[in-house]
């Protein structure tokens, strides 16, 4: 695939507002569409900054199925259904052993995390 087929399907998953697909396509081509960022439409290049951010930080972007299971931690935690928080922490240890993850968690899920030792307080 070259560059230009490259940028054309990023400026399309931006316009039908399907980030998934242009983050990963900007993730897998980075540095091909460092060069070319130009040619990006302007939510685009909003999009390919935000992740090279991310990336000069060290933040790891979260697949889907990390973002599935932290909504599914702040909505048991929400809905303070400890049995099912326990059961997707149990299930996701590693996810939660992750530094930057308590920006994702709710008021409710750190609250409860922190009560249960999961999570650090300090975060």
């Amino acid at each position: 695939m070259d560059i230009a087929e490259i940028i054309d399907k990023i400026n399309h998953s931006i316009d039908e507002v399907d980030f998934v697909t242009a983050r990963k396509l900007i993730e897998n081509n980075f540095e091909l569409i460092s060069k070319k960022r130009q040619l990006l439409n302007r939510n685009a290049r909003e999009l390919f900054e935000i992740l090279k951010n991310n990336l000069n930080a060290g933040i790891k972007t979260l697949s889907r199925s990390e973002m599935t299971t932290i909504y599914a931690i702040n909505s048991y935690a929400t809905n303070f259904d400890i049995n099912g928080l326990k059961l997707s922490v149990k299930n996701n240890l590693d996810l939660l052993m992750r530094q930057d993850i308590t920006h994702y968690l709710n008021q409710d899920a750190k609250a409860i995390l922190t009560g249960m030792k999961m999570i650090s307080g300090e975060n």
